[in-house]
């Protein structure tokens, strides 16, 4: 059975190198003679190195050892089966070669660069000496292709939207494995999925990675590492997250607040993923074609406290538009103009009156003449009003170290005609005399008519009586005039009656005779009063003068210094306001620009005031 063994490798082998039938033969014979001889000899040969099972990676050398001491025969290398070449001579095979000391035995197989094809069973067999070694299983290790995350470097996605994320690792044996890090830590949750490849010893992997749009931050890193056995260190590589998003934008205004008529600076910051391609500017929704940049600078006026100011920046992705107001400190402007008011008697009276003003302002209600205020609010009403309510009203706006503004008008009351009128008038005897009766009516008078004994006349002249009548603003001014004045003219009794739509008035009016006086009493009462008033108000000025130099800084006691105001023109004014004692009405206040009276705004007043600057002083008088 050895024989027909060994017989039966050695045909095997050497058909399968493609040796002629012939020198099949001759070698069989050898081997024949040769175990023979051995066996005569009591030298049977055996190994002393057998290959042994071995991993390696490809592209590394390895050797499978196989020692025969005292064989001088033909060594077969078996490779899956199949022999490598006769003895040492493997030239088929040009990365293997069999080295070691021929004479000592040594037979042993190196491959110089392992191949995937390498991966193998392999044998060492005597030939002559009818033995083989054991089956040596050479596992060839397979690195994993470089791994490659689908769409990298540069993976881009707009903002909100998930991170899918594949990698895929190929051509390894074993498989490799995937493994997905960020900031130096694993992320969990990848899917994976294997392929076998037609040769079926490698396989590639594929993994998917899922992030929500919460975790991903923009421009970080995201590995994908591919380990296997050939490679335990792995290789890697990596991806930037590129988030884009429309422009995140940021309007600021500098300096705020600011008083009108200043320069102000917006500035409209954006961030951007693409880059901004485009600023657009406007006001109010319409454009502002000189500003194109990402700031704008001008001169503000009152309507940017109410009129925004928009910044629209735009990129690959879309456009964001912000808006903002600027604190514009401005003094009043009306925002509704009050209307004056015909009203009849007992009705009320409402007038309204709005300002607009930054910082807020404070809203007054006056009758002009008088210091009482009677409202607060934007609306003044006035309840069943009576005649003597008729007159000019002043709505009054402050915007506190800003300006102020006024606005008048005038209410008209319909009722039965007033007569004010001095009940005794003067006349001189034989003179020319006139009895005058002042009318109020609205409606105007329908009828004026003067009476005495047993007279009555309206308009025109009547032996020596003649009536005039004339229209002034204040109202109807009725004159009854008296040629030739006689004694009994003095001891009648003369009647004034005027008539409208809502009644009538009637005034009973006497006339009293004047006494003459000379004129050199006339001269001498004249330049005695005007001595007397230069006196006095000499010694007024020097008063007020002295005091102001022993209090500098102080003024006269019962006034105190107003904030700033300013004309309707806008100068600034400096304002001292003199508050009346309880039970008198009203109270002053008086404005002067660049030392100049600028006049009575409230009331009347005689008044001294010295200013804090020794030296200078002002006077003014108004008659009570």
């Amino acid at each position: 059975s050895s024989a027909a063994w060994t017989s039966n490798i050695a045909l095997s082998s050497l058909a399968e190198l493609g040796l002629p039938g012939r020198g099949c033969c001759l070698v069989l014979g050898f081997m024949y003679k040769e175990k023979y001889r051995r066996m005569t000899e009591g030298q049977a040969s055996s190994f002393t190195q057998q290959p042994q099972d071995q991993v390696v990676i490809a592209g590394q050398p390895v050797t499978l050892l196989c020692a025969i001491p005292e064989y001088n025969g033909i060594v077969l290398w078996i490779k899956d089966g199949l022999a490598l070449g006769v003895g040492r001579d493997l030239s088929s095979y040009p990365r293997y070669l069999v080295v070691g000391d021929h004479l000592s035995g040594e037979h042993h197989l190196k491959i110089l660069r392992a191949d995937l094809q390498d991966d193998a069973v392999y044998e060492c067999q005597a030939i002559q000496a009818a033995i083989r070694s054991r089956p040596a299983r050479l596992t060839v290790l397979v690195p994993p292709d470089d791994p490659v995350i689908m769409g990298g470097p540069i993976i881009s996605l707009r903002a909100g939207d998930p991170l899918n994320l594949t990698c895929h690792a190929d051509n390894a044996k074993p498989a490799a494995s995937i493994i997905w890090m960020r900031r130096g830590e694993v992320i969990n949750g990848a899917t994976y999925s294997k392929t076998l490849l037609r040769d079926g010893k490698r396989e590639s992997i594929m993994s998917t990675l899922f992030i929500a749009p919460s975790d991903i931050e923009n421009g970080e890193s995201i590995i994908c590492r591919a380990t296997n056995k050939a490679i335990p260190s792995g290789k890697e590589t990596s991806v930037t997250i590129d988030i884009q998003h429309p422009p995140l934008v940021n309007l600021s205004v500098e300096p705020q607040p600011v008083l009108e008529d200043n320069t102000v600076k917006f500035h409209c910051s954006a961030k951007a993923n693409p880059a901004v391609t485009q600023y657009r500017w406007a006001k109010k929704g319409q454009v502002i074609k000189e500003a194109s940049g990402d700031f704008y600078e001008t001169i503000v006026d009152h309507t940017f406290f109410f009129e925004p100011v928009s910044c629209e920046v735009t990129n690959a992705l879309g456009s964001t538009n912000i808006s903002r107001t600027v604190d514009v400190y401005f003094g009043p402007r009306m925002a509704t103009e009050p209307q004056s008011l015909l009203v009849d008697l007992g009705s009320d009276a409402v007038f309204n009156c709005a300002w607009t003003g930054n910082p807020s302002l404070t809203i007054v209600w006056m009758k002009r003449g008088s210091g009482v205020v009677l409202s607060n609010e934007n609306k003044l009403t006035l309840k069943s009003v009576r005649q003597e309510d008729a007159g000019k009203y002043v709505c009054r706006a402050v915007v506190p170290r800003v300006g102020a503004g006024e606005r008048e008008v005038t209410l008209t009351v319909n009722g039965p005609p007033i007569i004010s009128s001095t009940q005794t008038q003067h006349a001189l005897h034989g003179q020319k005399g006139q009895i005058k009766c002042f009318i109020r009516s609205t409606p105007p008078p329908d009828r004026i008519a003067w009476s005495w004994k047993e007279n009555v006349l309206e308009s025109g002249t009547s032996g020596r009586y003649t009536v005039e009548t004339v229209s002034t603003d204040e109202g109807v001014i009725s004159t009854l005039t008296i040629s030739n004045i006689v004694r009994a003219d003095f001891q009648t009794i003369y009647n004034c009656t005027a008539w409208n739509s809502f009644g009538s008035d009637t005034e009973i009016i006497r006339l009293k005779e004047q006494e003459s006086v000379p004129m050199a009493v006339i001269i001498g009462v004249a330049v005695g009063a005007g001595v007397a008033f230069l006196v006095l108000m000499a010694t007024i000025v020097a008063f007020c003068c002295a005091r102001s130099q022993r209090n500098t800084g102080k003024l006269k006691e019962g006034w105190w210094l107003h904030e700033k105001a300013s004309n309707q023109e806008g100068e600034e004014l400096d304002c001292l306001e003199h508050l009346r004692p309880p039970g008198r009405r009203g109270a002053s206040r008086r404005c002067s620009l660049l030392g100049r009276h600028m006049g009575w705004m409230l009331g009347y007043q005689a008044l001294c005031v010295c200013a804090r600057k020794p030296g200078c002083f002002s006077f003014h008088f108004s008659p009570s």
